[in-house]
Parts: C-alpha cells; sequence; structure tokens
C-alpha cells in the first residue's frame, strides 16, 4: 500500500519569500532609478527655466554680472538689440545696415576674424579692452592699470561723455596718436574714443560701468546710451569657445586613442558596477565564536614554573612571585595600583606590626640563592598575604 505525501507548507514559503540578495538588489535598483529621476526633473526644470547662469556682460543675464537692463534700456530709446553668439550670426546683423558693434573680449578669434567684424560695423564699443584689442583696433593704446574708486569729470571735449557727466572708469588705458582721452585719472584714460572712416572705435571698461550692478551709479546708463544708441542697431557679440577661427594641430586624447577604447572603459564600468551589487555584503551583528582549547590556569602557571626552572634563574622567578604579591597587598590595603614597592611593605607591616626591615626582606631585599631558597621565599610571601588579609578582613566570630 502506498501513500502520497504533499509538500510541507513550510517549503513553499521558503521558495516564494525574496533573499535577502534580491532584497539588497531590488534596493539598489530601486536607488538608481530614484537617481535618475531625479536628475531628469532636474534637468527639465532647468531647462524649462533657464536656470544656467549666462556669462558676464551678457545681455540676456539678469544677473548682478549681465548687461540686460542695459539692453532693455537701449530698446526704450528705439534701439534694436541683436544678440550674437557666432561669428557667422554677428556678421549677417551687421550686413543689415548701419549698425554699432559691442564687442568684448575675444580670445577664440584671430587677428583678422576680429578686424573683419570691426570693419563691418560703423562704430565699435569695446567693453572688454585688453593688449591686443587696443593694439589692432586704436593703435598706440595699451591697458593702464585701475583709476580711483570715486567718480571722475569727463575732462575732454567728446560730447557724449560731457553730456554723461562724471562716472567711476574702473581699467585705465593710455591713448594712441588718433585716440581722445576722457576721465583721465593716473597715468591714462577711462574712455578712448578714436574717428574712423565709417565712425568710431570707443574703448571703455563694461564690467565697472555698464552691468546690471552698477549701471545706475553716476553717469554710467547715460554714457552706455550715448555711445551705443547712435545708430538704429547694436548687434552684441557674445562669443563662445567653440565659435573660433584658430587652427588647432594639436591632436586631442580621443584623436589619439583607437576607437574601441571607449567602449571598452564603459563595459569595464558597468561590470565592475554589477559585480559590486552581485558580491555586496553587509556587516551584521557580531558573533561569538567559542575557542577549540580551553586552558586551566594552574597548567599555565605549571608550565611558567617549568620554564623557570630549566633557565636556572631563581632571581628572576622571585621577582615574578614578589611582583604579584605586591599587586595584591596593593589591594588588600587600600593603596592603589601606582603604589611603590617600599610603600606597599612599610603598609604590611604597619598593617600588622611587624617588623619593617624583615617585611622589606620578604617583599623587596632577599635574593634567593637556589631553588630551596627559593620555595621558602614563596612560602614567606604567602604567609604574609594570609597575614595582611586576615588583619585586614578579620573573620566574624560565631555567635
Amino acid at each position: 500500500m502506498s501513500a502520497t505525501v504533499a509538500p510541507a507548507p513550510a517549503d513553499e514559503t521558503s521558495t516564494d519569500a525574496p533573499t535577502p540578495r534580491r532584497r539588497r538588489v531590488a534596493a539598489w535598483v530601486a536607488i538608481g532609478l530614484a537617481l535618475l529621476v531625479i536628475g531628469g526633473i532636474g534637468g527639465a526644470v532647468s531647462a524649462a527655466n533657464q536656470w544656467a547662469e549666462r556669462g558676464a556682460l551678457d545681455p540676456a543675464s539678469t544677473g548682478p554680472g549681465g548687461t540686460r537692463a542695459l539692453a532693455e534700456i537701449l530698446r526704450d530709446h528705439g534701439v534694436e538689440v541683436d544678440i550674437a553668439r557666432d561669428r557667422t550670426a554677428a556678421a549677417a546683423a551687421l550686413a543689415q545696415g548701419s549698425a554699432t558693434l559691442v564687442l568684448p573680449d575675444t580670445p577664440a578669434l584671430s587677428d583678422d576674424a576680429v578686424a573683419a567684424l570691426a570693419d563691418a560695423a560703423a562704430d565699435v564699443v569695446l567693453i572688454e579692452p585688453r593688449s591686443r584689442t587696443l593694439g589692432l583696433l586704436l593703435p598706440g593704446s595699451a591697458p593702464a592699470g585701475f583709476g580711483p574708486d570715486a567718480s571722475v569729470a569727463p575732462g575732454c571735449d567728446v560730447a557724449d561723455a560731457v553730456r554723461s557727466g562724471p562716472v567711476s572708469p574702473g581699467g585705465l588705458y593710455s591713448g594712441g596718436p588718433l585716440a581722445d582721452g576722457c576721465y583721465p585719472a593716473g597715468e591714462g584714460f577711462g574712455l578712448l574714443v578714436q574717428p574712423t572712416d565709417a565712425g568710431r572705435v570707443s574703448a571703455v571698461d563694461g564690467r565697472a560701468l555698464f552691468t546690471n550692478e552698477r549701471l545706475a551709479d553716476d553717469g554710467n546708463a547715460a554714457l552706455a546710451v550715448n555711445l551705443m544708441g547712435r545708430h538704429p542697431l547694436v548687434v552684441w557679440y557674445m562669443p563662445g569657445l567653440e565659435d573660433t577661427d584658430l587652427a588647432d594641430t594639436d591632436p586631442s586624447l580621443g584623436e589619439l586613442t583607437p576607437p574601441w577604447v571607449s567602449p571598452v572603459i564603459v563595459l569595464l564600468l558597468v561590470a565592475g558596477v554589477a559585480a559590486a551589487i552581485w558580491r555586496g555584503r553587509r556587516f551584521g551583528p557580531l558573533v561569538t565564536e567559542r575557542l577549540p582549547v580551553t586552558v586551566r590556569a594552574s597548567e599555565t602557571t605549571e608550565g611558567r614554573a617549568r620554564l623557570y626552572a630549566r633557565a636556572g634563574d631563581p632571581l628572576y622567578a622571585a621577582d615574578r612571585l614578589r611582583i604579584g604579591a605586591l599587586r595584591r597587598l596593593s589591594s588588600l590595603l587600600g593603596l592603589g595600583a601606582n603604589a611603590a614597592a617600599p610603600e606597599i611593605a612599610d603598609a604590611a607591616a604597619a598593617r600588622l606590626g611587624a617588623d619593617r626591615r624583615a617585611v622589606r626582606g620578604i617583599l623587596i631585599d632577599d635574593i634567593p640563592a637556589g631553588d630551596a631558597e627559593l620555595v621558602a621565599l614563596s612560602t614567606r610571601l604567602r604567609d604574609l598575604e594570609d597575614a595582611v588579609r586576615a588583619a585586614v578582613r578579620p573573620e566574624r566570630s560565631p555567635r
């Protein structure tokens, strides 16, 4: 007769229940998905609200270093402001007619490219003059330090500066033979103006005068409008690092490496992350481990005694015995762990009313010359300990 045995419910429960490894993997997957979702939301919000801060002197930036306020003032005066972020767009805007080119520092452009942009404009306003652009567009001019932190009168016959009034110029520049200098301070001028065949070229420190946080000071706004608002169109060129005509002859690291290197690096990173998740371990609670062998104290004592006897050095063995006796006597007499040997010997003698020399001889001075004297010293040490213990902790008398 045969019987059919049904599987135990406990087995089904153990099969269906998630293992700790599965829970850990699921937790890491959830964390990764959460990071991806948060990053995507942050990127979308940043793109939607244009959180990316633009550079200094940017007419689209409302930050302290931007020039959005100046661009709006120019538009209120009927001047169109066209923001060009690459050389092609700037050239196309300048080709539409008479325009003013607002030019910051352009380290990514060659001298020929800067000169071509300047030639296409009627007026050029350098708002971030450097030695290269000054020498290129205002021959003979150069930086000359910084002016005082105070308002300076125009001190020139340039009508735009006279109408604007005093300003705190910031950077100073030494003028060339054809340039008129305004706002004199030290060995330079805060404004240089030089006429050209099509119009004029001006150089002024825009960071100190035309930014959003400085535009309302003194005559800064008036000076900016007078310099830039002479034509119906202002082409404000804000070049990026990728907008360049300079040839880069040095090969990059990506060009020097074989094409299979990048995919292999990505594959190794993915494999490393997968291995970390697969082999990851958490530290659990402490686990007590039972020692395989338990050695009794008497066996340890006998083993050390045999070693001392084999060494034939009774003085060393006596020192070991005395150290133990002194430690126990110090505890019995309440002297503490740092008490010196003479102090313990004197305290024991005083407690017993015994001769101090005799007690010191037992605990310190007597030197055993052989095994027999070592045994005798051991006996006297034990008797001294028993006597002190009896004196300190006398047994209660029976009722």
